[in-house]
């Protein structure tokens, strides 16, 4: 009855106007804001902001320096020469097809190469990293810094501990050959990956210095010269986070190294597998949240004191549950 008398009110000859809804007030994306395409000897990229969690691709580009200060939701890139990338932290899968001679730093939830030769790859990611049919790729720790960073990682939904950067799996093994390898633990990223020279995109304060960088650096699984390593968990907290990057910060001071992190949630058959019979004391401090682990290394063997947010653990009983959790 209202919508009669509304219309019968309504002046002769004036049309009723269309219905708005939510889904029509939206901003209308343009696939062209989100892609590289056909690019020759350019230096290009996005401020942070402004790709905002859409998909990106990236094609046919050559002699090219390309940076997305970004999150994204996916990102392709397709048929790239000599070219240096680089992507801020990418919710879901980054692939690479059909690449030669490119030089990229990265984060993301899934890392594919398919059909390219001759990447370096300095890499975060969250689960195993996978090549096929490809060739002299190269890869080394994620190690960046600019002030959106840290807050993209979390609108991507990544965590800056999980990083499994050197844990490659090759899909097409050639008997007796190697088409993966790492790069030098002093390579410096910068002479493979330099800071992008426009004026636009030199107005955000970047950093390749590994003091600095988001993600934690990590040796991975490069070759120690000893089995000792000491397992570090950090109980969930209002600082857990700046606790273990300050203890990051201390070890590495002092001479030791970190071999790799994890962020996972620990239930009390895991704990009961990682600390056995020190266990039921930290079973309240579960149900606070996820763990976050690290594993330190110097050589020779060493002792962690025990605290109320810290406890050393056996390493290979918590990483054997967590690769399990996290699907690697």
């Amino acid at each position: 009855m209202r919508q009669k008398a509304e219309k019968e009110s309504q002046p002769e000859g004036e049309e009723e106007r269309p219905k708005q809804y939510s889904w029509d007030q939206r901003e209308k994306v343009d696939p062209k804001d989100f892609m590289f395409s056909g690019l020759k000897d350019e230096t290009v990229g996005r401020l942070p902001g402004k790709v905002a969690g859409q998909q990106f691709l990236i094609q046919d580009c050559e002699n090219c320096n390309i940076y997305i200060f970004d999150h994204s939701a996916t990102v392709t890139i397709d048929d790239c020469t000599n070219c240096v990338i680089f992507l801020g932290p990418v919710k879901g899968s980054v692939f690479f097809r059909n690449c030669r001679d490119c030089k990229c730093a990265l984060a993301c939830q899934q890392f594919r190469v398919r059909d390219c030769r001759k990447l370096e790859v300095f890499l975060c990611c969250a689960t195993q990293p996978i090549i096929e049919s490809s060739t002299h790729i190269k890869f080394g720790c994620f190690q960046w810094y600019y002030p959106e960073l840290a807050f993209q990682f979390k609108d991507a939904g990544l965590s800056i501990f999980n990083n499994t950067w050197s844990n490659i799996h090759d899909f097409t093994p050639v008997s007796g050959e190697l088409n993966w390898s790492l790069l030098p633990e002093d390579a410096v990223v910068e002479d493979h990956v330099p800071l992008p020279t426009t004026e636009e995109l030199k107005a955000i304060r970047l950093s390749t210095e590994a003091s600095k960088s988001i993600v934690p650096v990590s040796r991975g699984q490069r070759q120690k010269n000893s089995d000792e390593s000491c397992l570090v968990v950090l109980f969930a907290g209002d600082y857990t986070i700046a606790n273990a990057r300050k203890l990051i910060d201390e070890m590495v001071g002092k001479g030791f190294f970190l071999v790799q992190t994890k962020e996972v949630s620990m239930k009390a058959e895991d704990a009961q597998r990682v600390f056995r019979e020190k266990a039921p004391d930290f079973l309240p401090l579960l149900n606070k949240g996820p763990v976050i682990a690290l594993e330190i290394f110097n050589g020779t063997k060493m002792f962690v004191s025990e605290s109320k947010e810290t406890a050393p653990g056996d390493v290979d009983s918590f990483y054997n549950f967590a690769d399990i959790q996290m699907g690697i």
